[in-house]
């Protein structure tokens, strides 16, 4: 059964950004019980679709899509239960949200106008890690204050600023996202690897997609969570990187950006 914070946890995905595309991404998945037949569905590239997978599983409390190995289909993938209360809620939602809109429309003419202004609040970001989690505890000291972020288990420390501390309001036990850029994530495959950096979260190698110059490396969490990963040709060769090998991530804390719902 979901936790008593599940319902406040769907709420936050169904009015972030980007979501009509990616509910319907996750009713094709439902549907076809394959990612790769859902994105070929809605026009879109496999990586994209397993990137949105990606991003909406770490916003979600309790991972929304979960492989399927083997079996009479070959494999693929499913929505959890969660994922199907999360898309209904969704489609409910919508339904509301016409109603009110058009009742608004009604009784103010320049409504259409304001609303979308407020549509330009939500937030949108190029950080590739999206974290969502708890304010464990907050330190102050003399010029920043460090925030240590509860991730389902995993723990992440942020060093912020007072003004920045301030303007986010953050208390303890409040929820905030962790935004990381793929580019900040320094990779080892030594996990008594000694570094200044403050924050280590360790998992294996769901995938390496390679480039040209840079390899894009997504690593699984234990808990389902993933963290993607930007290293060189170069850094990957050394790593002698294979799918299901055990990783760290290190990310310092300076690296990490807060940030909390409006």
């Amino acid at each position: 059964m979901p936790k008593s914070t599940g319902r406040r946890d769907q709420t936050q995905l169904l009015s972030s950004g980007r979501k009509h595309d990616h509910i319907e991404l996750l009713e094709r998945i439902d549907a076809s019980g394959s990612i790769s037949a859902a994105a070929n569905a809605l026009g879109m590239s496999y990586k994209a679709a397993w990137n949105a997978v990606e991003s909406i599983n770490n916003l979600a409390e309790q991972p929304l899509v979960q492989r399927r190995v083997g079996g009479r289909r070959g494999g693929g993938a499913e929505l959890t239960p969660h994922g199907r209360r999360l898309v209904a809620a969704y489609r409910r939602l919508e339904k509301e949200r016409e109603q009110v809109l058009a009742h608004l429309n009604r009784v103010m003419d320049d409504f259409d106008e304001y609303y979308q202004i407020i549509r330009r609040f939500d937030m949108k970001t190029s950080a590739r890690n999206q974290f969502l989690g708890k304010v464990k505890s907050i330190k102050e000291g003399a010029v920043n204050a460090e925030v240590i972020l509860d991730i389902d288990g995993d723990e992440l420390a942020a060093i912020i600023t007072h003004d920045s501390l301030k303007h986010l309001n953050l208390k303890e036990g409040m929820e905030a996202y962790a935004l990381i850029k793929a580019s900040w994530v320094i990779v080892s495959k030594d996990e008594d690897f000694k570094i200044s950096a403050r924050n280590r979260l360790c998992g294996t190698l769901a995938r390496c997609q390679e480039g040209s110059v840079n390899d894009e490396l997504i690593i699984e969490l234990p808990g389902g969570k993933t963290l993607t990963a930007i290293v060189t040709k170069d850094s990957s060769r050394d790593l002698a990187l294979k799918e299901g090998m055990r990783l760290c991530a290190l990310i310092k804390a300076s690296h990490i950006i807060l940030a909390t719902a409006s």
